[in-house]
C-alpha cells in the first residue's frame, strides 16, 4: 500500500503516517530475513563444495595407497566420517528449511504485536502449543500446519490480532 491509496481509504495523515511507520518496521524485518536467508544459502554452498573436495581428495589418496592397508583402512575412516557429517549437515539444513518455514507462517497469521510491535512473545507462545512432530515440511507446503494453526486461534484467540476493528469513539445511548 502507498499514501495514495490509503489516503483513498478516508484516513488522515496522522493515521497514515503510523500505518506506513509499521508498515516500514515489517518491510525492513522481512528485509533483515532475506538478506540472513542469502548468507545461509552461500555458506550452504561453501559447505557443499567443502565436502565435494574432500570426498575428491579422499578418492584420489585411496588410490594411491591400494597398497598399504592400514592407510586404506584410515581412508575408509575418514570417509565414513565425512559421511556422518554430510548426513548431519544436511539434517541441519532441513531442519533450518523447517524453523524458517514455521516462522514465515507464524509471522503471517496476525500474532498479537506487544511493545514497539513486537511479535516475538506471540510467537514463542504459540509456536509453543504447536505439536511439531506431527507438522512436516513438504517443499515450500507445511503440512498439518493449519488445521493446528485454527485451533491454536479458537482456543487462544488472545495471542492473535483481532479482525474486527474497534470503534473510534464509545457508543453513548440515551435512556428513553
Amino acid at each position: 500500500m502507498n499514501r495514495e491509496e490509503l489516503k483513498e481509504l478516508g484516513l488522515s495523515d496522522e493515521q497514515i503516517d503510523k500505518v506506513m511507520t509499521s508498515h516500514g518496521k515489517v518491510v525492513n524485518s522481512i528485509k533483515e530475513k532475506a538478506d540472513k536467508v542469502d548468507g545461509l544459502e552461500s555458506q550452504i554452498e561453501d559447505y557443499k563444495q567443502q565436502i565435494t573436495d574432500r570426498d575428491t581428495q579422499l578418492e584420489e589418496l585411496g588410490e594411491k595407497a591400494k597398497d598399504n592397508e592400514e592407510l586404506t583402512a584410515k581412508i575408509d575412516e575418514l570417509k565414513q566420517q565425512n559421511e556422518t557429517t554430510k548426513t548431519e549437515y544436511e539434517e541441519k539444513l532441513e531442519q533450518q528449511a523447517f524453523d524458517h518455514a514455521i516462522e514465515k507462517a507464524l509471522g503471517s497469521a496476525n500474532p498479537k504485536k506487544g511493545k514497539d510491535d513486537d511479535v516475538s512473545h506471540s510467537l514463542k507462545a504459540i509456536k509453543s502449543l504447536l505439536d511439531m512432530d506431527t507438522i512436516k515440511l513438504d517443499g515450500d507446503t507445511l503440512k498439518g500446519f493449519d488445521d493446528q494453526l485454527k485451533t491454536i486461534k479458537e482456543t487462544s484467540p488472545f495471542l492473535f490480532e483481532s479482525d474486527e476493528t474497534e470503534p473510534n469513539s464509545p457508543q453513548i445511548v440515551t435512556p428513553r
